[in-house]
């Protein structure tokens, strides 16, 4: 069988479904000079899946998470989304990828501080040709969906650090993205602020269905996660499964 036509296999209900991988690196490396960054790792994530990549400072984390991401080439290996090759798209192909198919959270949200709310979260469809009515009219209903109406006319400077991150989850689910990649998204939030924005989040991609991917060095954001990986000298470890982690209910009491 071809690797692409690979299956992971599901149990649900009593049965087996085999689900094809949404994303898969295969033998993966990345070297920046001398650096070792990446050194053959292969991943297997699943649709609706949220992942969970930890390690250490220079581990390679990062650099997975932006190769699968499509936002650094790679040197060797390969990369499969949706059942196709994406490591070898040219420049212009791999931000469309990012632009129509993938939504980016980061640490400190990297919001246009010059735009408002409402325009920030508009930008990416604005990008992609969407027309501007109907652009707003989605960047509106995110808004709402995160829980900042009445915040559309404010600036990125006027808000807090919880509230400027559930802009950027807005505007990364504004194009309703097959993943979600999101590099220590309340890295820059107290405890409580990241308690909030993390329950935002996942709920967020899993009532859309949504694939998450996102590094954290933090194991109480890591417990958000279906499945963890721990990343280490630019290898992959350790697994661990949902079946022997404890994770969040979103939603319970």
């Amino acid at each position: 069988m071809d690797r692409y036509d690979k299956f992971a296999v599901n149990t649900i209900k009593g049965g087996i479904m085999p689900i094809k991988p949404i994303i898969s690196a295969y033998n993966i490396k990345k070297n920046f000079g001398q650096t070792h960054a990446l050194r053959g790792v292969s991943l297997d994530v699943n649709p609706g899946e949220v992942l969970a990549i930890m390690g250490p400072s220079g581990s390679g984390k990062s650099t997975l998470l932006h190769s699968l991401a499509s936002i650094i080439n790679i040197d060797n290996g390969e990369i499969v989304f949706d059942g196709k090759r994406i490591d070898k798209l040219n420049d212009k192909d791999r931000s469309i990828l990012r632009r129509t198919e993938f939504g980016f959270v980061f640490q400190f949200g990297q919001l246009v501080s010059e735009l408002s709310v409402h325009d920030n979260v508009a930008l990416p469809l604005l990008l992609n040709g969407v027309k501007r009515k109907d652009a707003y009219k989605a960047a509106k209903s995110w808004i709402h969906k995160v829980g900042l109406q009445g915040k559309e006319d404010n600036l990125p400077g006027e808000l807090s650090g919880g509230q400027a991150q559930r802009v950027a989850i807005a505007r990364a689910m504004v194009i309703e993205p097959k993943i979600l990649f999101a590099d220590e998204p309340t890295g820059s939030l107290d405890s409580l602020n990241s308690e909030k924005v993390m329950e935002l989040f996942i709920k967020t991609a899993k009532e859309n269905g949504t694939t998450v991917i996102m590094v954290t060095h933090e194991p109480s954001i890591a417990a958000y996660a279906d499945r963890e990986i721990i990343v280490r000298d630019g290898q992959i470890s350790a697994k661990l499964a949902p079946s022997t982690k404890q994770t969040h209910k979103i939603g319970a009491k």
